[in-house]
């Protein structure tokens, strides 16, 4: 008899992008930290625009790879019009094009308490 498949997880940390190719080191070296806490977990990253790839794209190679629950993690310091509009009607969007996945947005990530507190210490060092 065979197993039912077992629920895949992977997590995307969501970013603006730009046009500058430097921006985008914090936001990999997130993840690379991440799959250093937990290889077990497939890490992403995903890009509003000016910068690929986008969350369409990885969404679609990510179930190609048979994950079948998602997180989605918005790096926002603020919630602005794309956290608050535009990250949500993607999201959506993606459980249309992917039935089979289940999509979790998180909160951006500037709403963490814990975040709020270390960018604070880090800003009241002399």
């Amino acid at each position: 008899m065979t197993q039912p498949p077992r629920s895949q997880h992977a997590v995307v940390l969501f970013a603006h992008g730009s046009r500058d190719p430097l921006w985008r080191e914090p936001i990999e070296a997130v993840a690379t930290r991440m799959r250093q806490l937990n290889p077990g977990v497939p890490v992403r990253c995903a890009y509003l625009e000016l910068t690929e790839p986008d969350l369409p794209t990885v969404a679609a190679e990510l179930a190609a790879l048979g994950i079948t629950s998602l997180s989605v993690v918005p790096l926002f310091l603020g919630v602005g019009r794309h956290a608050r509009d535009d990250l949500p009607q993607l999201v959506q969007m993606l459980r249309v094009r992917h039935p089979t996945m289940a999509f979790s947005l998180k909160p951006s990530i500037g709403e963490d308490p814990q975040i709020i507190d270390t960018i604070a210490q880090i800003a009241l060092r002399t």
